[in-house]
């Protein structure tokens, strides 16, 4: 795998580049972007596709953004996308506005809940396209430090399935995953 660019890594806090460094190595790998998603009725290209458009979303509120990419290739539209986030987070990553949960930025934001969505849709990226991308330490840090703050609206339609249950003995990554409707 190529190195990332240096100027990418330096224009972005570095716990949101890496997880989308890592989030790009699986994305880069996937064999079959129609494979099923652990995201009932989502396909793995489908995934790519919500996390490109919803970090757009949030984007497009607080600048202008250059039009979204045309391609049907779900790497492409990924890579054209963090080319974009590179290119315009670091002129936005202190602008202050108010969230639900009270006053953030836009990186804090881009940090935590679309870092939050990274993690997550890695593991159903790679799950569904038969990869292995086991979540590491430092991930299920992030994961069990966001999750209580989203509180009931973690299982809003759309977001999460309810919690599954897990045995006493299951490790880190079983329980969080559990927390957020998913099987390890």
């Amino acid at each position: 795998m190529p190195a990332r660019p240096r100027s990418y890594r330096r224009s972005m806090n570095p716990t949101y580049a890496t997880l989308t460094d890592r989030f790009t190595d699986v994305v880069d790998a996937v064999p079959n972007w129609l494979a099923a998603s652990p995201c009932e009725g989502w396909s793995v290209g489908d995934v790519v596709d919500h996390v490109v458009s919803t970090q757009r979303d949030f984007l497009r509120a607080h600048t202008d953004l250059a039009p979204e990419p045309t391609t049907a290739d779900p790497a492409q539209r990924w890579a054209a996308h963090r080319a974009l986030v590179a290119q315009v987070l670091p002129g936005l990553a202190d602008v202050a506005y108010e969230t639900p949960f009270g006053p953030s930025t836009v990186g804090q934001t881009m940090t935590t809940f679309y870092g939050f969505d990274l993690i997550v849709h890695r593991w159903d990226i790679a799950t569904g396209a038969g990869l292995v991308a086991p979540l590491g330490d430092e991930e299920i840090d992030i994961l069990e430090a966001v999750v209580p703050t989203f509180g009931e609206h973690l299982y809003a339609e759309g977001i999460c399935k309810g919690p599954l249950d897990v045995g006493p003995d299951a490790d880190r990554t079983a329980r969080i995953l559990a927390v957020l409707g998913r099987a390890a």
